[in-house]
């Protein structure tokens, strides 16, 4: 399952959004209804992930970590206590909690940006200008594409 786009969209004053249509269509060609949001970490945004790519990812997570490890055990408290479970409505919307809304600095307008297996939802504001110059993104891009593994 592949999520392509960069969509502009706006919450209602209770923080709910219309999930876009394309994305929605990639949902439901794979049978997927439960939906996990969490902040991303590494940037200040948010990520909407299917049930079966959470469920993937919570995997790979656990098998790294001992059970017996506090700071991974602390690790995995904080990853899974930032986690809100969504399901759509029957117009296709779901809500963004405000704590949600407050940890990627979104006010109403936000832009979905399709990334692989998941959907990020940034403050619009935020994706205005390109996230790396052109020149920058020439280098890595060639750079990755370039390095064997």
């Amino acid at each position: 399952m592949r999520f392509l786009g960069n969509i502009e969209a706006k919450t209602d004053s209770k923080g709910r959004v219309f999930l876009p249509a394309t994305f929605r269509k990639v949902l439901q060609g794979a049978s997927e209804e439960v939906l996990v949001l969490r902040k991303d970490v590494h940037q200040r945004c948010l990520v909407l992930y299917p049930e079966s790519t959470w469920n993937r990812k919570m995997d790979a997570l656990l098998a790294k970590i001992n059970e017996w490890d506090d700071v991974g055990q602390q690790v995995l408290r904080q990853y899974v206590s930032e986690v809100e479970v969504l399901t759509l409505d029957g117009n296709g919307r779901f809500l963004i909690p405000k704590r949600y809304l407050q940890m990627a600095d979104i006010n109403q307008t936000v832009r979905f940006i399709g990334v692989n297996d998941a959907i990020e939802i940034w403050a619009a504001e935020k994706t205005a200008e390109p996230f790396l110059s052109a020149e920058e993104f020439a280098a890595k891009l060639k750079e990755l594409m370039t390095t064997s593994l």
